[in-house]
């Protein structure tokens, strides 16, 4: 199986990252619109950066001011402009007005500055653009499909404009990220889902589809909001939902068969039987449950490499029993058995909480509070009979000692500082992850983590959080555990590769990538993720290990085995496919 370097060099991403950028001599693009249509469409418009023949063959002469301007010039420009702005909602408006206009110049900007912008487009941001979405409202993007839709979805599909759509992010907004149930309004995250899978993945913007599913919302607040821009009534429940979700997936699987789709903030309810319903009969996959799963295990695979050990060496405290949590805990599992423990051995590894307490064995002593027919069979997977049912965290913490501490529990502030340094006493060096976003649901800072066990955690985060200077004046590096070192090079290899279901070998094998783009300068950092700014190369390796898997499982349509020679063949032929946002000539 194809096995990365366990460092990948300077060398070696100065390489790929001339491969993953501009192409010396581009191919020139035929567009059937002219005119001020031109200027109008986002994926077609260069605003002054059109040379005179462009402008003269397009007949756009006249329609701009005079003045020519090179990308690098405007890049520079939105980025004083983005800069000046009043805060980080004001600077997404901002960011949203020029997606709106120029989309090339928006990923652009993206691609350049990727760890200054990132946040600006995802989390931790998005959760306000998604809370103020019906507000802020001027122009829509992507489809909705709603309750008023129904017996329309498989013509409805015919109406978006591009045939060749490779990635969709679809949400039904009744989870979204810590905020509950935000309905219609949650189309906020996949369309930030997918500017991230352009500009980290390579996709091309014609090439990707946010899509949001609205079956009504149970959120009060919206249901009387004259802002609101979905159906004010509940939500669908029961063989209703699930019907309607049957005749979406029919519909655009229908009409574009090869792309990927994946499922994003589905409430736990829905999203476990969703995925188990639809994993191996579609091209899909749900990020909150794999891939954010598949993250986490690398930054423990990588946190382990740090300490000169390896994950089968970890005790793991998850604290949170959602469909994150209990996808965390699934993709940790895999990769301890991957190390050699067998099931029972691996699960005995796991203590996991829900806001009731650890899931323990049934002895009654805290009334035990997960064994009832409310609690879902995917949660009871994970009791541990060692704890009595409803324990509560620091009396587990003592008597466990926990080597890695995971917070999914959306419950900010829960890792305080009884709880940070309980973790110190029994492990010299604990991996603190607080993983719920947005910020404000994060169960602890880093500076807090760092200074509640005198530097010596190791910490990564769901929201980015800023270097930390110690006493001492050492400086430590929290990374951020971000969905975005998987899903894009994830979603690359679907679309270069045809691959036609994704398994659980090539989410472990993803994961395995990701630790092993680390440099020996990111674990001297602190780190427990590769350096942000790599990212486009990180997706790279991700997508060639995953493929690697695809093509030895015969799950890889458009690449024939036979024309594969090495691995670095894999790796050159998905490079030559990323698509880098820069101007072309249009004809």
């Amino acid at each position: 199986m194809f096995r990365a370097n366990k460092f990948i060099s300077s060398e070696v991403i100065s390489n790929v990252r001339s491969l993953t950028t501009r192409k010396k001599y581009p191919k020139p693009l035929r567009t059937r619109k002219s005119g001020i249509d031109i200027l109008h469409d986002p994926l077609w418009n260069k605003s002054l950066a059109f040379s005179y023949s462009e402008r003269d063959r397009l007949g756009i002469r006249g329609l701009i001011p005079p003045a020519v301007r090179t990308i690098e010039g405007q890049v520079m420009r939105c980025m004083e402009h983005l800069r000046s702005c009043a805060d980080d909602a004001a600077k997404n408006l901002y960011l949203q007005d020029l997606h709106n206009r120029n989309e090339t110049l928006y990923h652009r900007l993206l691609v350049d500055f990727i760890e200054e912008i990132a946040p600006l487009v995802y989390t931790p941001t998005v959760g306000v653009v998604c809370q103020q979405f019906g507000h802020r409202f001027n122009r829509a993007r992507g489809m909705y499909f709603s309750l008023n839709d129904r017996g329309a979805f498989s013509t409805m599909v015919y109406n978006w404009p591009h045939d060749d759509v490779h990635v969709i992010v679809v949400t039904d907004g009744s989870r979204i990220l810590g905020l509950g149930d935000l309905g219609a309004h949650g189309m906020g995250i996949p369309i930030g889902k997918l500017a991230l899978y352009c500009a980290a993945g390579g996709i091309a913007p014609h090439r990707v589809l946010p899509i949001t599913l609205d079956v009504g919302t149970n959120n009060p607040e919206l249901l009387k909001d004259p802002s609101y821009v979905g159906i004010q009534k509940n939500r669908l429940v029961g063989d209703e939902y699930f019907d309607f979700v049957d005749e979406f997936m029919q519909a655009v699987a229908g009409r574009w068969p090869n792309a990927v789709i994946q499922f994003e903030d589905f409430e736990t309810a829905k999203a476990v039987p969703l995925l188990e319903k639809y994993r191996n009969m579609y091209h899909c996959f749900n990020d909150d449950i794999q891939g954010t799963g598949c993250v986490t295990l690398a930054g423990i695979i990588a946190a382990a490499r740090a300490a000169k050990g390896t994950i089968s060496d970890m005790r793991f405290m998850v604290v949170g029993a959602g469909s994150a949590g209990l996808g965390v805990c699934a993709q940790i599992l895999d990769g301890l058995r991957n190390e050699g423990l067998s099931t029972e051995e691996a699960r005995k590894k796991f203590v996991v909480f829900s806001h009731k307490g650890v899931l323990g064995k049934k002895d009654g002593v805290h009334g035990s509070p997960h064994h009832s027919s409310e609690t879902s069979p995917e949660m009871l997977e994970w009791v541990n009979d060692d704890f009595s049912d409803g324990d509560k965290l620091l009396d587990v913490i003592h008597k466990f000692k926990p080597t890695v501490l995971l917070g999914l529990s959306t419950q900010g502030g829960l890792f305080n500082e009884e709880v940070v340094k309980a973790m110190h006493q029994h492990c010299p060096n604990p991996i603190i992850m607080p993983m719920s976003n947005p910020t404000s649901k994060a169960e602890c800072t880093a500076a807090d983590a760092y200074k509640w066990t005198n530097g010596a955690a190791i910490v990564a985060s769901g929201s980015p959080f800023p270097s930390v200077t110690l006493p001492d004046g050492t400086v430590k590096i929290p990374s951020q555990c971000n969905n975005m070192y998987i899903f894009p090079g994830l979603g690359l290899a679907a679309s270069v590769g045809g691959i036609e279901r994704i398994t659980d070998r090539m989410l472990y094998t993803a994961a395995v990538a990701c630790a092993d783009a680390m440099t020996p300068q990111c674990f001297a950092e602190g780190r427990t993720f590769p350096n942000i700014k790599n990212i486009r190369e990180v997706s790279l390796q991700v997508a060639t290990a995953i493929v690697k898997v695809a093509l030895e499982e015969d799950l890889c349509r458009k690449i024939d085995p036979e024309d594969v020679t090495d691995d670095e063949w894999i790796r050159n032929f998905i490079a030559r496919k990323m698509y880098f946002p820069s101007y072309v000539p249009l004809l």
